[in-house]
């Protein structure tokens, strides 16, 4: 029995970080286009809801059960009673207004500043209205607030004098027993005198402590109604359109932002689509060679142009080594596929003729209009009558819908062009099956639009000795001029597989962690 050396692979984390943010980058006409109309609309709306003009004022409020420890119930119970129709309704009249109270409470606010300081903000139709309005307000409140300080004061001093009357008519009728008792000589008579003094005594105390609190009751409230003043005038609020269209703006851009990012982050989980070369190398069995810019930005457009001529000698080196047509297969990148292989039948050009094979869904290379020096271009059928002196480069698709038994007639060793987060993971396992079926080599893979901060290894790396690359059947491809074509040299006990052997067809996983 043989010991087994290979460990278990470590289990794929649910989430991914680095795969994550690569794949909100890829997402950033999303967010940017979602953070850009946050900005608009924040600015749209800073000029379309322009605010009234708006006055305010403070108002000093001085209460009978004012604590230092109050959490601020008493100031919170003043903005509600400023928000009453019988305080609006005293500031209209103040103001001869026929507007009904209930619409005029929709115009002004109050706010709790301290345990003792209200502010009161009123809009109206212009600043002299509003300031008008927040005057009579103030005064309303403060008058209002008053009566109820007095009325509270005299309530109570009247329920203390009316006990003190009650105990004044009952010392009347124990002085009134006390004096029938002085007629009487009894003993009995002796010891009901005795109580009845004690309870004089006692009425007689009462009756002074009531006078004293009732007397107490209205020293108070002279206190209290001269603390509640207004403190700071009637003013208008000078509204700045420059700095509400910033700020509004500046909430629009980042609300759109994050709105943008979550959905950009929840779509990437859930759409499952590989951003980065270490996972696009790994479901599609081969490795990734090269890498091609989609977009860029003026000043880089030099540096594109650059990337696009490399990729251009490198497959040139590619299809001359060759003994057959090799095919660019496209996956979510038509357009630039299509353009790579006129610039590569161009290259090729100066060794013989050179003829395109298009095979592109949607995107027809044969009927668009021929400039001196390009290559010829033919379709499916045209290929047929192409010499066989001419050397072929066939431009397909891998995309959903393609037809896979075409693919060999395009070429045998394809170079696959993916476009990065364009297909799922299932897509690009059906691809790969889809050609070790029709038993097509994968020459490389060429990445398009990769992310910039990708700097994962896109080699797919077998752990055997090297061995002769063959094609289809097991045979060895010749190259041009007879002779074999043998596989990159191994380096230790390693082979670096740039050409993906053909192997049986893969189930396609049933799940996202089963793929993982």
């Amino acid at each position: 029995m043989t010991a087994r050396t290979e460990e278990e692979p470590a289990a794929a984390p649910l989430i991914d970080l680095q795969t994550l943010l690569a794949a909100v980058r890829g997402r950033r006409r999303l967010w940017s286009s979602l953070a850009l109309f946050g900005l608009l609309a924040g600015a749209v709306l800073a000029f379309a809801l322009v605010p009234p003009p708006t006055a305010t004022t403070k108002v000093l409020v001085a209460h009978q059960e004012d604590q230092p420890n109050d959490p601020g119930t008493l100031i919170r119970t003043d903005v509600a009673l400023l928000r009453t129709t019988r305080i609006a309704g005293e500031a209209l009249r103040s103001l001869d207004s026929g507007e009904r109270p209930e619409d005029f409470m929709e115009e002004y606010a109050g706010l709790g500043l301290t345990n003792n300081l209200l502010e009161i903000t009123v809009s109206g139709d212009s600043e002299a209205e509003a300031v008008a309005r927040a005057g009579a307000l103030a005064d309303a409140f403060v008058a209002d607030h008053v009566r109820r300080l007095r009325e509270t004061a005299d309530a109570e001093a009247k329920a203390l004098l009316d006990q003190r009357d009650r105990m004044r008519d009952e010392l009347a009728r124990v002085n009134g027993s006390i004096a029938e008792g002085a007629r009487e000589t009894a003993p009995k008579a002796s010891a009901d005198m005795e109580s009845l003094f004690a309870r004089r005594a006692e009425l007689t105390s009462r009756i002074s402590d009531f006078d004293q609190r009732a007397a107490q009751a209205r020293v108070g409230t002279p206190r209290l109604v001269a603390g509640t003043q207004i403190v700071d005038a009637p003013r208008a609020v000078r509204h700045s359109l420059p700095k509400s269209v910033a700020a509004d703006a500046a909430i629009g851009l980042a609300l759109g932002l994050a709105l943008g990012l979550a959905v950009a982050a929840v779509g990437s989980v859930v759409a499952d689509r590989p951003v980065l070369r270490r996972e696009i190398a790994a479901h599609l069995g081969a490795s990734v060679v090269a890498e091609l810019p989609r977009r860029s930005w003026p000043w880089q457009r030099r540096r594109t142009r650059e990337a696009r001529e490399r990729l251009t000698r490198s497959l040139a080196r590619t299809v001359r080594g060759a003994a057959g047509p090799v095919s660019l297969l496209e996956l979510g990148c038509a357009r630039e596929t299509a353009a790579v292989a006129l610039d590569l039948a161009r290259a090729l050009g100066a060794d013989g003729p050179v003829a395109v094979i298009d095979g592109l869904p949607g995107l027809p290379l044969a009927g668009r209009r021929p400039v001196p020096g390009d290559p010829v271009v033919v379709d499916g059928e045209g290929a047929v009558e192409l010499s066989h002196q001419e050397r072929r480069i066939g431009v397909g698709s891998v995309g959903p819908g393609a037809a896979w038994a075409d693919l060999p007639y395009l070429g045998a060793r394809t170079v696959l062009f993916v476009r990065a987060g364009f297909g799922s993971v299932a897509w690009l396992h059906a691809v790969a099956r889809h050609l070790a079926d029709q038993r097509v080599p994968v020459v490389g893979v060429v990445l398009v639009d990769p992310d910039p901060r990708d700097r994962t290894d896109g080699t797919v790396w077998d752990g055997v000795s090297s061995v002769p690359s063959r094609g289809a059947g097991g045979r060895q491809f010749p190259r041009n001029g007879g002779g074999t074509a043998h596989a990159p040299a191994a380096v230790g006990e390693g082979r670096w597989r740039t050409e993906r052997l053909p192997v049986r067809a893969a189930r396609v996983p049933d799940s996202d962690q089963e793929a993982r």
